[in-house]
């Protein structure tokens, strides 16, 4: 299994998860955050915006679906800013549902 955790601009979250959602992946998490990536903000006028509002996208998949999502949230996130987001990928070693305990998704 791996942990996906991507992080994309407010705007483009809704579309991200709606494209997930039609493909058949369901199970997310979403958390709205702040933050900044190589941009160190933006200044608009005399005013500089240190962190901006991001979305935090976070799931689980199966090994085997990795690709399709990755390639899916590449797409829907895209708009060829600065900006546009960073998505990391780790190992999940185990997952444990707490109300029944079943291991696994």
């Amino acid at each position: 299994m791996k942990m996906i955790r991507a992080i994309v601009r407010p705007d483009s979250a809704d579309v991200v998860t709606d494209g997930l959602a039609d493909a058949g992946y369901y199970t997310m998490t979403k958390i709205n955050a702040f933050g900044r990536g190589k941009q160190k903000g933006i200044t608009v006028g005399g005013v500089h915006y240190d962190e901006l509002p991001k979305t935090l996208i976070m799931m689980v998949v199966e090994d085997d679906a990795l690709d399709e999502v990755l390639k899916l949230i590449k797409y829907k996130a895209y708009s060829g800013n600065y900006g546009d987001g960073k998505i990391f990928v780790t190992d999940v070693e185990q997952a444990i549902t707490v109300r029944t305990g079943q291991t696994g998704l």
